[in-house]
């Protein structure tokens, strides 16, 4: 990929702020598990792929939960796409989407459920799935062990 200069200084400033991790959607689900008496652990990295991590996994489930933001993952609701530098941002985020496809076929490969969720989704929502898929996941452990 080809190096893009900002467009400006405002543009830079705005960018270079943005978070990667600890996002307010995912902390407002984590809160929530948390409160409900679920553990789990934050920013585990993906068995066999170093630079990735998880953002909410269950390890004895092995339970992976990745809240995606809007712009940066290609969301089919809320995606836009930057008119300064087009090419170069279209190709920063195809290659975004494709990463999340390459992450969730080594996770699933590794014996791993993956679960996605946008960031505009509700975190009272997200928690009830994520806490359905544990409780399931500890079920069926539990009936396999017996």
């Amino acid at each position: 990929m080809r190096v893009a200069h900002p467009s400006s200084p405002d543009v830079s400033a705005r960018m270079s702020r943005q978070t990667n991790r600890d996002t307010s959607a995912e902390r407002a689900v984590r809160q929530l598990l948390h409160a409900s008496g679920y553990r789990y652990r934050i920013h585990y990295p993906v068995p066999g792929m170093r630079r990735r991590k998880i953002d909410i996994a269950f390890t004895g489930v092995r339970l992976a939960v990745l809240i995606d933001g809007c712009f940066w993952h290609g969301c089919p609701e809320h995606a836009t796409s930057p008119k300064a530098n087009a090419d170069w941002w279209r190709q920063k985020l195809d290659r975004n989407i494709e990463r999340d496809q390459e992450t969730n076929a080594q996770l699933l490969a590794e014996g791993w459920k993956v679960l996605r969720f946008w960031e505009h989704e509700s975190p009272d929502a997200v928690m009830c799935q994520v806490a359905a898929a544990v409780d399931r996941e500890k079920a069926g452990r539990r009936q396999w062990r017996q």
